[in-house]
């Protein structure tokens, strides 16, 4: 009766540590392309430049999350493993 228990707190768990690696990934995300945009408001880049520093800051953003993203999730399945 306890392994149910056990079953479904850990179920839980994992769900929060989902959703909590998901948000973090997008902050992280829209926090990165903010610094490219404000970068290139701040210079006052027009054109291909302008458009060019918001690709790369959409990418480096990407990026970021993802690596946040998966960090998150490898973090606690080493802990869950470890039994923490």
């Amino acid at each position: 009766m306890d392994m149910g228990r056990e079953s479904r707190w850990e179920k839980d768990a994992m769900t929060v540590e989902i959703v909590f690696a998901l948000v973090t990934a997008v902050v992280l995300a829209a926090a990165v392309f903010a610094v490219a945009l404000a970068l290139a408001l701040a210079f006052d880049i027009s054109g291909s430049l302008r458009k060019g520093v918001l690709v790369g800051g959409a990418l480096l953003g990407a990026t970021a999350g993802v690596w946040r993203l998966v960090r998150v999730l490898l973090r606690f399945d080493e802990q869950r493993r470890m039994g923490h």
